[in-house]
């Protein structure tokens, strides 16, 4: 038998309609982060180009696979191909968590591979650790903080698995102990790591990047997105042909250019809200003075961090797929959710009541079955791919980028020989099966989180068959 449902502490405890409608008023739709860090312009590729090494896509993905390619190779020819702007999308829009796991958590990650989960997080350490030593070697302008997170409890049911996760490296702390450390009524516990985690500025990294991409000797084109790559050597665009010996895609949520991988990913929106700067007063009030970024320990969670200027992003919890997987802008603007992330903040923070939020933006998340990267060669090793992040693929990425240029160069590394590597994520169903199944995943999920964590017998047969979706 299930507990019974309850209410969760944003139910039992939520603001006055006039806070959360005085708080949305003057906020508009627009990502901070790329208003605060526009990026450099670059051409759009015109008539025919030839080269060793074609990336499309401007994220983090494709810069960082630009910038090690050409890093190992000095003299290779490196072109980037980018459908619109330089991380325009999920690269400058996400909350800048820069977290070291490969396998989105723990969990995940033991529970798929438990034979080479320490593998697993000895790796993401180290990719973590060089994304550091990379920041600080070029003096990549990005705002990256190695100040570790906080996971919180604001369940009683919570705390227990927070208990466990404790060790040389992160820090239990009871309700007094967290209270201590940053003041919210919903706080039951915390876990306090210290290393796994950094924050950047998501557009500042992008932009940083193609800078660093670019000085090394990379081309980059904005607004040529490639329609077609034939045999993987012979990507079209609109105005231009790139002819190359080697191609790495990294279109992140779009669809892919390789029929293999076109059930493989769907678009979820995920929704943000970011607050004026704090005042001096007003970050007291809450006592949040490490930089460390915080996270909340339901399926349906909510992310927030501090900004340079003491703004607070705050985001998640809603995470919604559109009947068809397509990326729309229309799909950013949901007032109904913004309007729960608003009356959460101040569940989460009363004692800000009177602060307003100055940006509210959306992003697709190229969510994949096993939630986490998966990638893959293709056109007889002349193509390599990487794809499926899951909303945790800020550090990630230049994982994945490391691991499609062993592909391209076909190299046996530790990277390629893990299973995790080498083994793909099962692809949704076509619609409307999708629609059906994914709904009703999001729906288990918020029932799991009104039930001390219980899943259901659906969720159960999903973890089961190797689906996983466990938060």
């Amino acid at each position: 038998m299930s507990p019974t449902r309850t209410s969760t502490v944003f139910e039992r405890f939520p603001p006055a309609e006039a806070v959360v409608r005085h708080a949305l008023a003057p906020s508009r739709q627009a990502v901070f982060w790329t208003e605060d860090a526009p990026g450099d312009p670059y051409p759009r590729l015109r008539g025919d180009l030839g080269c060793d090494l074609a990336v499309v896509g401007g994220g983090y993905t494709g810069l960082w696979t630009a910038l090690l390619a050409k890093r190992e190779d000095p003299d290779a020819h490196v072109v980037v191909l980018e459908g619109r702007r330089i991380g325009w999308a999920a690269s400058g829009r996400n909350g800048g968590f820069c977290e070291a796991s490969l396998t989105h958590g723990d969990e995940n990650g033991r529970t798929r591979w438990p034979g080479e989960f320490d593998e697993l997080q000895r790796l993401g350490m180290r990719n973590l650790d060089e994304i550091e030593a990379t920041v600080a070697e070029l003096r990549l302008d990005a705002e990256f903080e190695r100040n570790g997170a906080l996971d919180v409890a604001t369940e009683e049911y919570q705390v227990a698995d927070l208990l466990s996760a404790a060790g040389p490296d992160a820090d239990f702390l009871d309700r007094d102990a967290v209270q201590a450390l940053v003041h919210s009524p919903t706080y039951e516990a915390g876990l306090l790591r210290h290393r796994d985690s950094a924050l950047v500025h998501p557009a500042k990294l992008a932009r940083a990047l193609a800078r660093a991409c670019v000085d090394a000797g990379v081309e980059i084109f904005e607004h040529s997105p490639v329609e077609s790559i034939g045999d993987g050597t012979v990507l079209e665009t609109p105005t231009g042909t790139l002819r190359s010996k080697r191609t790495a895609l990294a279109t992140n949520v779009f669809p892919s250019l390789l029929r293999r991988n076109r059930l493989a990913t769907v678009p979820v929106y995920d929704y943000v809200l970011m607050t004026e700067p704090l005042s001096a007063s007003q970050l007291a009030s809450i006592g949040w003075e490490g930089r460390f970024g915080i996270g909340d320990s339901a399926n349906q969670f909510h992310y927030y961090r501090l900004t340079a200027d003491d703004r607070i992003l705050f985001g998640g919890y809603d995470a919604v797929y559109h009947y068809g997987g397509r990326v729309r802008t229309e799909y950013e603007d949901r007032p109904a959710t913004f309007h729960r992330l608003a009356s959460h903040f101040f569940t989460t923070f009363p004692q800000l009541e009177g602060l307003t939020f100055t940006h509210r933006w959306a992003g697709a998340i190229d969510t994949c079955s096993r939630f986490c990267a998966f990638f893959g060669s293709a056109r007889q090793g002349t193509v390599a791919y990487a794809a499926g992040y899951t909303g945790l693929g800020v550090a990630a990425t230049h994982f994945g980028a490391q691991v499609m240029l062993d592909l391209l160069a076909g190299r046996t590394t530790e990277r390629t020989s893990l299973e995790m590597v080498r083994t793909r994520p099962l692809p949704f169903p076509p619609e409307p099966a999708a629609s059906l199944g994914i709904n009703l995943t999001r729906w288990s999920l918020d029932a799991a989180d009104h039930r001390a964590g219980h899943r259901n017998a659906f969720l159960r047969t999903l973890d089961a068959v190797g689906l996983g979706f466990d938060s």
